[in-house]
């Protein structure tokens, strides 16, 4: 069996010759493989979902950074200018915007004793992606201080 050499076959002619010559005349070519990408991505796709979980959970992690320090931030503002029951609108103000899921175990602390800074701190529990499955048991905390308004004006 001769083979042609064109510019566009070039080597490939020969190794196409040499390997029909191999399998007795029997053309085999792109359709042996067929299927194998499917079965590829099929036994990496757990993978690929416990990696879009973790991704997700590093996420929650990160919201409720943002979230404790707004809660504490906003807490500590609202104790700080009110005339009366400080403590009650320092814990009304830090609960008020946090979502239903960050809400439930949050832990909120009021401190006014300083004469002239008024802080807070709140500690926040990470809402799992899954609840059955695990459970990270970690806490954010999120600390703030506003100076005290002088109501004696």
């Amino acid at each position: 069996m001769t083979t042609t050499r064109t510019a566009r076959s070039g080597i490939r002619g020969r190794i196409t010759a040499l390997r029909d010559r191999r399998y007795g005349g029997r053309v085999r070519g792109r359709n042996r493989d067929r299927g194998q990408t499917a079965v590829e991505f099929l036994g990496m796709t757990p993978f690929i979902i416990l990696i879009m979980l973790v991704l997700w959970e590093c996420a929650l992690i990160g919201y409720t950074f943002s979230l404790a320090g707004n809660a504490a931030d906003v807490g500590a503002r609202k104790g700080s200018g009110a005339e009366y029951g400080a403590a009650a609108a320092c814990r009304t103000g830090a609960l008020k915007d946090l979502p239903d899921a960050w809400r439930d175990g949050a832990v909120v602390r009021c401190d006014g004793s300083s004469p002239r800074l008024y802080e807070t701190t709140v500690r926040l529990k990470v809402p799992v992606l899954v609840p059955g499955l695990f459970d990270l048991d970690t806490k954010i905390k999120g600390r703030a201080g506003s100076p005290k308004e002088d109501q004696r004006w």
